[in-house]
């Protein structure tokens, strides 16, 4: 039979006081001696004892549990490294912070809205982190009104009475075209993520921007960010009558998709096809040719979320955090633009 876990009676046996004083003493609140203080978690340390977490649950009315709901499709929440870097770093801090990580994939729309009401009803969480904001954005007021705290990854475009984590997601783009255009090159191309998700329009908003500043006529393809849609926008890009010498993708999944399409056809990267990711993930960097890429810190991303989130359920204010901006890092698969472009 396993081992019984100490209690706080234990505790306050091999300490030679009362329960009470255990309680007050291991939840820091005054009213208990430096001495006695000292004496209760020197006992506790001795016992091995540590708290309860139903027990927790049952005084306080919270269940310590944080959910991340995705409205994505499982397979790109598989493959796509983004997530799992979150996750990680929503980890680092949940862990330590003494919470525990509740993740559910749902169907944008009714099935998702479905599941955040079973959270709440069901008092499985105590807060959320919402990602994937989109236009006009549903899940802040519903949130909102089942009464939970909840962290916004990027700032909405509604009222929101949520704390917010975001990052320049143009900044990266801009960098991109700025750099493709100083290697000659006149025909870029966009392959987008949905113009429903906030932050596929804001980076889509950014290369059109970028191009028209760099006197050059943007070509965008708009996907579900998943590498199926990626391989077959560049497959349409390429076989376009002009097609381009460059392509910018919102994200490295897409990016490593297309790489595998141009090489099927024929062309070489750098030399016939420039292309750049999003996220600089490590399969980008050790791949041949490797993977320019915006540089952006998922893990970080999750860290600084879980962080706010925490603080909100302690009652902090709501505050918005910005991160640092996105950064381009230049590998093997962007150069010079050809000097006789290839036509389809």
């Amino acid at each position: 039979m396993p081992a019984r876990r100490p209690t706080i009676a234990d505790v306050a046996r091999h300490a030679g006081v009362s329960k009470g004083l255990v309680s007050y003493a291991l939840n820091d609140r005054p009213g208990v001696s430096s001495d006695s203080r000292r004496r209760i978690l020197a006992a506790a340390d001795d016992l091995g004892w540590t708290p309860s977490l139903r027990g927790r649950s049952l005084s306080t009315g919270r269940s310590f549990a944080c959910g991340l709901v995705v409205g994505r499709s499982p397979d790109v929440i598989a493959a796509d490294p983004f997530f799992h870097s979150l996750i990680a770093g929503l980890e680092d801090v949940f862990a330590a912070s003494g919470q525990v990580l509740v993740l559910a994939v749902a169907t944008p729309g009714r099935e998702e809205a479905e599941t955040y009401r079973g959270l709440a009803d069901d008092r499985r969480v105590d807060g959320v982190v919402i990602t994937d904001l989109r236009a006009g954005d549903e899940r802040i007021a519903l949130v909102e009104r089942l009464g939970l705290r909840a962290v916004t990854l990027g700032r909405p475009d509604v009222v929101s009475p949520f704390p917010s984590v975001s990052v320049d997601d143009g900044a990266g783009i801009r960098g991109a075209v700025a750099h493709l255009a100083g290697l000659g090159h006149r025909r870029i191309a966009h392959v987008a993520g949905p113009a429903a998700m906030l932050h596929g329009q804001r980076r889509a908003d950014a290369f059109a921007a970028a191009a028209e500043a760099a006197g050059l006529q943007p070509v965008m393809v708009e996907t579900d960010f998943s590498a199926a849609e990626g391989a077959e926008a560049t497959r349409r890009l390429l076989a376009a009558p002009d097609r381009p010498t460059a392509i910018v993708y919102s994200n490295d999944h897409m990016a490593l998709a297309g790489l595998g399409v141009a090489q099927r056809l024929g062309l070489r990267v750098p030399e016939d096809l420039s292309i750049t990711g999003f996220d600089d993930t490590e399969l980008g960097r050790v791949i041949h040719p490797s993977l320019t890429s915006v540089a952006t810190d998922a893990r970080a991303w999750g860290s600084a979320a879980a962080r706010a989130l925490v603080a909100a359920l302690e009652g902090a204010p709501a505050e918005h955090v910005a991160l640092a901006e996105p950064t381009l890092i230049v590998r093997e698969s962007t150069g010079p633009a050809p000097s006789n472009p290839p036509r389809g």
